[in-house]
């Protein structure tokens, strides 16, 4: 009998850390599409607009409607939020191109590794 349940929790340990590995790259796909999705969102901004958001505009500017030169319903519906629940980061300009967007990772908070580490657009 006890070897039975021996095998049962290893088998239960087994399968829950490979769905936990799995569960976490999957938020760091979904936090890379939302990342491309904004991006496509500041393009037509800029297409609109000739500049992108000032970095004080931040990324709030897709949604709030423009007036001149820009959608009357903004560019996207509601800003998402990553998926660990914490809001997307947006910098003009950027480190290497004209601005940033990125996502602090698990831990909210600036660096980190593996799950901790900021998700950046260049990253994908």
């Amino acid at each position: 009998m006890m070897v039975v349940i021996f095998i049962i929790g290893l088998l239960t340990a087994v399968v829950a850390y490979n769905v936990f590995r799995s569960q976490d790259t999957a938020m760091v796909t979904k936090a890379r599409s939302d990342i491309a999705r904004l991006g496509q969102a500041l393009e037509m901004y800029r297409l609109d607009h000739a500049r992108y958001p000032s970095g004080a505009e931040g990324l709030q500017a897709l949604v709030t409607p423009s007036g001149a030169g820009g959608r009357s319903d903004g560019y996207i519906q509601r800003l998402p939020e990553d998926p660990w629940g914490n809001p997307y980061q947006y910098s003009n300009p950027g480190r290497a191109a004209p601005y940033d967007i990125y996502s602090l990772g698990a831990d909210g908070a600036p660096g980190g590794e593996d799950e901790n580490a900021d998700i950046h657009a260049e990253d994908s």
